[in-house]
């Protein structure tokens, strides 16, 4: 007959050791469950987060134009001494020629003197620095290889800079591609941050972004401040005219602007030249350190590195391109760190 044990029962050790971990297992999946919804920010959380994001966009997006117009600036100086060698090179072959025709002359009479035939086998510097072989030439001759030793030298010279210069473009040019990386880097964040909000959520930041645009373009007073001068106020004037025109990085119009695209441009509808990037606007006329002393058209400096520009409106107001995701509108002053003002 088969024996029947009773089965053994876990020790109070054993029990105790279980029973606890099973209970921090269920508070531990408590916690995880209140915790996981307060992961998710907040649609004014996305917001703070994404503005930010576009502000780091817009201090790359200035040093991107910085580049940009550093390589176009190079190109140019790049093209000119191209073609000054190219002129240069013609200049030098002509008047080897003109010494080579005297030296034919002389040959064909059988009258060639040892200096030309020096001259048409060595380097002229090597040449000239032989004084014996110096009183042998006429003074047309002697004028002829110092033009030709001129000529050699700048033309070395001028080429040592081409190459210094495309040396520097082919650097501007990684800048370049690493500032636009970044650029687009600090969208696409920005893109997935807004892609976590509900579509309702998105809507609602969207309509707000509208309504502010709306209201700043439509309903702002600008009082009766003076323009700094005629050009600054024809400069005030084809800002307004772009009103509603959306922002997009490295942007100068007239579809679309970034801020300081915007101000060049309207600049230019004055007839005068301002140079392309927040910082170098910076220092392109007179500072205006006070607020109060501010005319309409002059550049408005915002942020300690001098990332974004705008155009004084009056009565405490910009006109300006603010960032990816609005249009050119009118804002207070108030609403960005003042730094201060410029007047061209």
């Amino acid at each position: 007959m088969a024996s029947h044990r009773r089965p053994k029962q876990p020790g109070r050790t054993r029990v105790t050791v279980l029973t606890t971990a099973a209970a921090a297992a269920v508070a531990f999946s408590a916690q995880a469950a209140n915790a996981a919804p307060s992961e998710k920010p907040s649609k004014d959380e996305v917001k703070a987060k994404v503005d930010a994001l576009y502000e780091q966009a817009e201090q790359a997006t200035e040093k991107l134009n910085g580049a940009k117009e550093k390589q176009e600036k190079l190109q140019k100086e790049i093209s000119t001494i191209q073609d000054n060698v190219a002129r240069g090179q013609d200049d030098l072959n002509e008047l080897r020629d003109s010494i080579g025709l005297a030296a034919a002359a002389q040959y064909r009479t059988g009258s060639i003197d040892s200096s030309l035939q020096l001259f048409l086998s060595s380097n002229p510097d090597d040449y000239l620095d032989k004084a014996s072989t110096a009183d042998q030439l006429s003074a047309q001759q002697v004028e002829a290889l110092k033009k030709i030793q001129e000529k050699q030298r700048e033309l070395a010279q001028e080429r040592s800079e081409a190459s210094d210069k495309l040396k520097d473009l082919a650097s501007t040019r990684t800048e370049l591609a690493k500032k636009k990386k970044q650029v687009q880097g600090k969208l696409a964040e920005a893109q997935k941050l807004l892609n976590t909000l509900t579509a309702s959520e998105r809507a609602a930041l969207a309509a707000a972004d509208s309504r502010a645009s709306r209201s700043s373009a439509e309903r702002v007073d600008l009082g009766d401040a003076p323009a700094a001068s005629g050009r600054a106020a024809a400069a005030f004037s084809a800002a307004q005219s772009q009103l509603g025109k959306p922002y997009v990085y490295g942007a100068t119009g007239t579809a679309s602007y970034d801020c300081s695209g915007l101000t060049s441009w309207a600049y230019a509808q004055a007839g005068v030249s301002i140079p392309r990037t927040s910082q170098a606007q910076a220092n392109a006329g007179t500072r205006i350190y006070s607020e109060s002393q501010l005319k309409v058209g002059d550049l408005v400096i915002f942020y300690g590195d001098q990332h974004h520009v705008g155009l004084y409106a009056g009565n405490g107001q910009v006109i300006h391109a603010p960032r990816t995701g609005t249009v050119v509108r009118y804002e207070s002053i108030g609403n960005m760190p003042f730094q201060f003002g410029v007047r061209i």
